[in-house]
């Protein structure tokens, strides 16, 4: 196993961020790392869109920019996704989304 996990990857104009989702949990938290992703928990039910919507708010808080900033490029319905991230690093998005810093 590999010391670091990278879930986050650099483009143009930001990064994307695979993400693995548990839906429906007691409470929004980033729980840990899956291979090749950050695992995050959400409270919203996997139903109409709103774990998405939920996902995409709860990253933007974390990573500290607009909703607007953060969009769900893959992976719509299916627990393994893939956002896009406007105007962050991959480095500064890891750092933001990192198990270790529950907060």
């Amino acid at each position: 196993m590999s010391d670091v996990v990278q879930f986050a990857r650099d483009t143009p104009d930001g990064c994307t961020l695979s993400v693995r989702v548990h839906p429906g949990a007691k409470r929004d938290a980033v729980t840990g790392l899956h291979p090749g992703a950050v695992k995050i928990a959400l409270n919203a039910p996997p139903v109409d869109g709103k774990a998405n919507e939920a996902l995409i708010a709860f990253v933007a808080e974390r990573v500290g920019v607009p909703r607007s900033k953060v969009a769900l490029i893959a992976g719509m319905t299916n627990r393994s996704k893939t956002l896009r991230i406007a105007g962050k690093s991959a480095a500064e998005v890891e750092a933001a989304l990192s198990p270790t810093q529950n907060a």
